[in-house]
């Protein structure tokens, strides 16, 4: 405990050291020097837990993507993303257009399409 109060401590101290205009300089309260022992077990145990569960999610993906590589063999997928990356990009051109229309208030013509 004495080490993360020394820790907190100095770290506080060279903070207020700083000068006004240095964009490091960090607006601490001197009280929270004494939370330091008490929270560093949480954002210990928080960051092994958060490092723990990318590691799985990681290794999941790489076997259902090995395994997706291996079993998927039509292009099915893509053909689907074509379809709906096309559904939305529609819809959002409806959408502008509309709003175009509101803002300049005179008719914008279809372009040609070639």
């Amino acid at each position: 405990m004495l080490f993360f109060y020394a820790c907190a401590g100095y770290a506080y101290r060279v903070n207020a050291q700083r000068p006004a205009d240095d964009p490091k300089k960090r607006n601490f309260h001197p009280r929270a020097i004494l939370l330091a022992p008490f929270t560093w077990p949480l954002f210990l145990f928080a960051s092994m837990t958060i490092f723990i569960v990318k590691a799985i999610l990681y290794g999941i993906f790489l076997i259902l993507f090995t395994i997706a590589l291996l079993v998927i063999r039509k292009p099915f997928l893509l053909k689907w993303l074509d379809k709906v990356a096309t559904e939305i990009g529609n819809r959002l051109l409806e959408a502008n257009t509309f709003l175009m229309r509101i803002v300049f208030g005179k008719p914008i013509g279809n372009p040609q399409t070639v």
